[in-house]
């Protein structure tokens, strides 16, 4: 039981019957309980929320989406520019020109040695050495460094056109929100519908506990009447038993009375989340009869179905698939997005290869557009435009049907409503009869039979009155129910 529920009971537990020392529910307090209790109620409610927040995560695909990444590789080898046949020319290209230069200044001096020696220092110093370090520098900063590699980078996309499926599927979102709603203000007036039955069960049984009672005390009267009469010689003792074992016969109806009444009350603490244990009792089984009020139901025939939680669930549901009928058009048509990115990386390329993060950005538009796939796309567009025609029958159907069981119900109340009508004018004539039969019974012009038959017939008219009134609010709560009224 949630801590609302229990708040609540708590505060309808506050209106006490003084006199029966006893808590007093009226219909609506029960009603109030039962709707913040039942777990079906709050499940639904859980449902209401995640569509609320579905509807609310769409929404956000309107907007530009921003995402990082980041990555480190080690690679086994390192990418290389240069062979290494390159790399060792590189490293001596100033021995091997200053090499050919000699000799060539070598073919033109001849065999001069004093000339030698002036320009084989000459070119070793002033060619060889720069140029061989110079190929070694060369060789060294062409080396990529990428055994160890760090990139990452950021990039935001913006949808431009989706081909109306962002819009579809956030419209789609809406209606699910409005359909849990629906939903659950179908399991609400469920719940409400149910409670009404309990509680007028509860009404009823009460007010056949407390006839099975008079209905006792009635034919104990007449018991010891009979045992008079018996004793006295005026009676047999085969009456006196007849007559006791109508009285045996009174009270197992008393006690299969007070039983059900004990079972529908724990039933009804079931149904409102209190302790079977709780000794309940109801507003309207304290009262002297039930009051009905003929205009309370009867006229709301006239009124729309459109209160209905059931119509407004499969409208919802049209809806929804009239919008996926644009998300599966909107998968074959031209897509248009900006994007925007920065990336970065070490080593990084810009400024040779260097072992330094650096990164760039840029930006750009995506644009996609599908060319031909042999008709997929009609036939899948054809395919959910007959969900849309499926349903809207089974709307049409629902509501058909919701007229029918609306003229059903308004006939059954009136039905109900002349059954309390024959009962209340069948009421007098048997309190009549009853009063007619005891009169004859002490002036000794009628038999005990007569009396037993009176007091029958008496406790059928009263039991009559009790189910026709007890119909009549039954039948109301129906009627409510198919109109989507109920509360």
């Amino acid at each position: 039981m949630t801590t609302r529920a229990m708040i609540l009971a708590g505060v309808a537990l506050m209106g006490y019957n003084l006199a029966q020392g006893q808590p007093a529910l009226t219909r609506d307090s029960l009603c109030t309980l039962a709707v913040h209790y039942n777990k079906q109620l709050l499940m639904a409610e859980e449902q209401m929320d995640a569509a609320h927040y579905e509807r609310k995560a769409a929404k956000t695909n309107f907007l530009p989406k921003l995402s990082a990444m980041g990555t480190y590789m080690y690679n086994q080898k390192e990418v290389s520019l240069l062979s290494d046949r390159q790399k060792e020319e590189l490293k001596s290209i100033g021995s091997r020109l200053a090499g050919t230069l000699y000799e060539r200044l070598g073919e033109l001096t001849g065999q001069n040695t004093l000339l030698d020696k002036l320009i084989q220092p000459l070119v070793s110093v002033g060619i060889a050495s720069p140029l061989d370090a110079l190929g070694l520098s060369l060789t060294e900063a062409l080396k990529t460094d990428t055994r160890n590699i760090w990139a990452g980078g950021v990039s935001l996309t913006q949808p431009v056109y989706m081909g109306g499926k962002i819009r579809a599927y956030y419209k789609i979102t809406r209606y699910a929100e409005q359909l849990a709603y629906t939903q659950w203000e179908a399991r609400r007036q469920d719940v409400i519908q149910e409670v009404d039955a309990t509680y007028w069960l509860v009404v009823s049984l009460s007010k056949r506990e407390e006839l099975a009672g008079d209905f006792v005390e009635l034919v104990q009267n007449l018991e010891n009447d009979v045992r008079k009469m018996a004793d006295a010689g005026i009676a047999t003792r085969a009456d006196e038993l007849a007559v006791r074992v109508k009285v045996n016969e009174a009270k197992m109806a008393l006690t299969q009375a007070s039983n059900g009444l004990n079972m529908s009350r724990m039933l009804l603490c079931q149904l409102c989340g209190l302790p079977s244990d709780t000794t309940l009792r109801v507003a309207d089984e304290m009262t002297d009869g039930i009051a009905l009020d003929p205009s309370d139901a009867i006229g709301q025939a006239d009124i729309q179905t459109t209160n209905r939680p059931e119509l407004k669930s499969l409208a919802t549901l049209l809806e929804i698939t009239r919008q996926q009928v644009n998300i599966t058009r909107a998968a074959y048509l031209p897509t248009i997005a900006l994007t925007g990115n920065y990336l970065a990386s070490n080593p990084s390329c810009f400024n040779g290869f260097e072992h330094k993060l650096r990164g760039s950005w840029n930006v750009g538009v995506q644009v996609s557009i599908p060319l031909f796939q042999w008709g997929e796309g009609t036939y899948k567009v054809k395919k959910s435009r007959t969900e849309v025609n499926t349903a809207n029958l089974r709307l049409q159907e629902a509501r058909e049907m919701t007229e029918l069981q609306v003229h059903q119900c308004t006939y059954q109340l009136d039905e109900a409503y002349k059954r309390v009508a024959l009962a209340e004018s069948n009421l007098p004539k048997a309190g009549e009869n009853l009063r007619y039969a005891q009169l004859g019974f002490a002036e000794g012009v009628t038999t005990y039979t007569q009396v037993m038959e009176a007091q029958t017939a008496w406790l059928a008219a009263q039991v009559s009155l009790i189910d026709a009134q007890i119909s009549v609010k039954l039948a109301e709560s129906e009627l409510r129910r198919a109109l989507g009224t109920l509360e």
